[in-house]
């Protein structure tokens, strides 16, 4: 079984509540949806991200002989549901905020419409692979907002990131939110992201001196020469830097970058650019990692620091301040009803939804959500995007879905820049939903 596409890996009670569905014959068509009920901390707005993630997983999605003959083996399911299983695929409908769409609380992200026991079946999965990736690409989108076009940021998180998994998904939903690539090898083939990469530690300690560590790694790599300069001593490593790159430019080969992972990175990376500045290599850029997230690159660019890009690693990949979200997947209608949940702090809006976006000019200045079929002005925001189980369109690129995000992120209104903040945004109700609450309200009250 491979663990990532097996449709056992999810909860128990997906596969003891189908049980009940298939011995019912409860198979109408079921409408639920995936939203984030409240928005962490000082979030001002969320970046969809993981629908072609989600949408691979259910085109895939089936049970082998060897995964059903562990159900069966476990004498917890009956025959009836076995012989469901065992021709299941999945064949609902799928709409859903395109990826990089910038979205708030309570906003319907992705609304599944499908034979009650396959949207049940799913839900596990889905809301694993959009919460990670909303997550990552809502805390990248930050620190693209800090950076303001003045650095390049690049994912360094893989290795300490929650599993392998994990890992790939954040190269990917970093890329979306603009990140310009990756650390992370496997995203270049796997999803076209470009891969960046640098020198460890280690590589200048197992040399005899520093200066002959950049030597050999620039011989080594001489179409990627970015030098770690904080091993030993900054000052001392920028001048090294420097007379290797005076040996290296008899042989055609440039120093590109030095990097430093340490210290004051502002003051460090102020002097550091005077020595390479004076040594007459102002073309070398200055690239800084280490503990990076949006307020720290905010602050080094408000303070002049003059660095070129960051390698953001362990804080973006494991969303350190924010890492998770109060997101749900509930129904909300069967068999062609309205349905909804009371329960105190959790109670759900029935009814199929949709987002309608305002603009002013260029500018989002509020949503609308409101039942299927309401007379909104403004932008509908889902789109199907699969059809009886099929895609509605090609795989999406992932450039043009960074290109999305792009202009998403414009389109945001200027104080969202705050960083410190959340900065309010009008999301409405429409009329018509309030009122089928009100009603159903009513209804389980009598």
């Amino acid at each position: 079984m491979n663990p990532l596409t097996t449709p056992l890996l999810t909860d128990l009670y997906q596969l003891t509540m189908l049980q009940g569905y298939v011995d019912q014959g409860m198979h109408e068509d079921a409408v639920f949806e995936f939203y984030v009920r409240n928005l962490p901390e000082k979030r001002g707005f969320l970046m969809a991200a993981g629908l072609e993630t989600l949408l691979a997983f259910l085109e895939g999605l089936q049970f082998s002989a060897e995964e059903l003959q562990y159900l069966k083996d476990t004498d917890r399911f009956s025959d009836r549901l076995l012989e469901y299983l065992s021709g299941f695929r999945f064949s609902g409908d799928v709409f859903a905020m395109p990826e990089g769409t910038i979205f708030f609380e309570n906003e319907p992200v992705v609304r599944i419409v499908a034979p009650m026991p396959a949207a049940q079946l799913i839900e596990t999965r889905l809301i694993n692979i959009l919460h990670f990736e909303v997550l990552i690409a809502s805390k990248a989108a930050r620190c693209v907002l800090a950076a303001a076009d003045r650095a390049v940021l690049v994912d360094f998180g893989m290795r300490r990131a929650h599993g392998a998994e994990a890992g790939m998904l954040a190269a990917r939903a970093t890329y979306i939110a603009g990140f310009a690539g990756t650390s992370t090898v496997l995203a270049e083939p796997l999803y076209g992201i470009p891969i960046f990469g640098t020198m460890a530690h280690s590589y200048v300690e197992a040399h005899e001196t520093e200066l002959e560590g950049f030597l050999s790694f620039a011989r080594a790599n001489p179409g990627n020469v970015t030098l770690l300069i904080d091993t030993y001593d900054v000052l001392e490593g920028a001048g090294k830097a420097v007379e290797a790159a005076k040996q290296l430019a008899g042989t055609g080969i440039k120093v590109q970058s030095i990097r430093l992972d340490s210290g004051d990175l502002n003051e460090l990376s102020k002097t550091v650019r005077r020595i390479l500045d004076q040594a007459g290599f102002p073309e070398i850029k200055i690239l800084a990692s280490g503990n990076l997230d949006e307020y720290a690159i905010r602050d080094l660019l408000l303070e002049g620091a003059p660095i070129d890009g960051f390698g953001v690693g362990t804080k973006l990949d494991t969303s350190e301040d924010a890492p998770y979200l109060e997101c749900a997947y509930k129904l909300m209608e069967y068999a062609g009803k309205p349905r909804f949940k009371k329960s105190h702090g959790k109670a759900t809006i029935p009814g199929r939804k949709q987002v309608f976006r305002r603009f002013e000019g260029r500018t989002m200045i509020g949503d609308v959500v409101a039942l299927e079929g309401d007379d909104i002005a403004g932008v509908p925001v889902l789109l199907p995007v699969m059809t009886r189980g099929r895609r509605v369109s090609a795989r999406c690129d992932l450039k043009e879905i960074a290109s999305q995000a792009k202009k998403q992120m414009e389109a945001l209104p200027p104080h969202f820049r705050n960083l410190e903040a959340r900065p309010a945004y009008p999301v409405e109700f429409s009329d018509s939903l309030l009122a089928l609450r009100k009603k159903m309200n009513s209804e389980i009250l009598d």
